[in-house]
């Protein structure tokens, strides 16, 4: 059985290391798949055991939404493949969705600003759950989020038995890790008050970025798991560039991906 694995990056700069970690454990050089709307991915294949599709998403929730919807419609109309594997009995051509899920697995991955000391330069992050920051409305009594005006949603939990895994593969391999909720905001924090508002209204939260809560509701559409990876580059707090660490964030990424694609990626289930 081949395990189908879709990981979304927001920059190119991500899917590049995701991709060279992936060159480790599958196909060297992907094939690239074009999508609708100027997508393209990029498909490693590890034999008969897994296929990797990497993503370019966009920045923000709203552009990395709808490029993973985007991917997830055209595997369940199509099987993935170039050319299609499902016909019209399987109600490619009548708008139907199959019953299968189009992957088995939904990685948002790429760098982020990490929590201190919870998660330090150069460390990975695993999602416990992926919670969108600000997605609900300011009160003269406080933050309420969606949940409490009484419709939507702004948090997807992740499976423990599936962090878990990954933690475990991470370590293993000597990349250091924390399993912890990750935050999704439209503008990133560049302050002490804002940093200390979201710690307090989040607590345990290790990272924040701008893409987990797009991926997570595109996948959760379609029924299929989700897990947000995160290399941490910045401290979440005051804006400071020259001590970001863009570098050695990336390099977590490449040296993690490939440690997850000899174990969870080759597992199943992806839960």
């Amino acid at each position: 059985m081949v395990h189908r694995i879709l990981i979304v990056t927001a920059v190119a700069a991500e899917a590049d290391s995701v991709s060279a970690g992936l060159a480790a454990v599958a196909t060297p050089a992907p094939e690239h798949v074009p999508l609708p709307g100027g997508l393209s991915l990029r498909r490693h294949a590890d034999g008969d055991r897994a296929r990797v599709d990497v993503l370019v998403g966009g920045v923000g929730p709203a552009s990395v939404a709808a490029a993973t919807g985007t991917a997830l419609a055209y595997a369940s109309l199509t099987g993935g493949e170039r050319g299609g594997e499902r016909g019209p009995e399987h109600g490619a051509d009548r708008g139907e969705r199959p019953h299968d899920p189009p992957y088995d697995l939904v990685v948002s991955a790429g760098i982020a600003g990490g929590f201190q000391p919870a998660a330090p330069l150069g460390s990975l992050v695993v999602s416990s759950a992926i919670v969108a920051a600000d997605l609900g409305a300011e009160t003269p009594d406080g933050y309420l989020a969606v949940e409490d005006l009484g419709f939507g949603r702004s948090v997807h939990p992740v499976s423990g038995a599936l962090t878990g895994r990954i933690a475990a593969a991470l370590t293993a391999g000597g990349v250091p890790c924390a399993v912890a909720p990750v935050l999704t905001v439209s503008t990133v924090t560049g302050n002490a008050r804002r940093a200390a508002e979201l710690a307090e209204r989040h607590p345990g939260a290790a990272a924040e970025a701008m893409e987990g809560f797009g991926v997570a509701e595109a996948a959760a559409a379609y029924g299929v798991p989700v897990v947000e990876l995160r290399a941490v580059s910045n401290a979440v707090g005051p804006r400071d560039r020259a001590a970001w660490r863009i570098g050695d964030a990336l390099d977590a990424l490449r040296r993690g991906v490939p440690l997850l694609g000899r174990t969870v990626f080759v597992e199943a289930p992806c839960t």
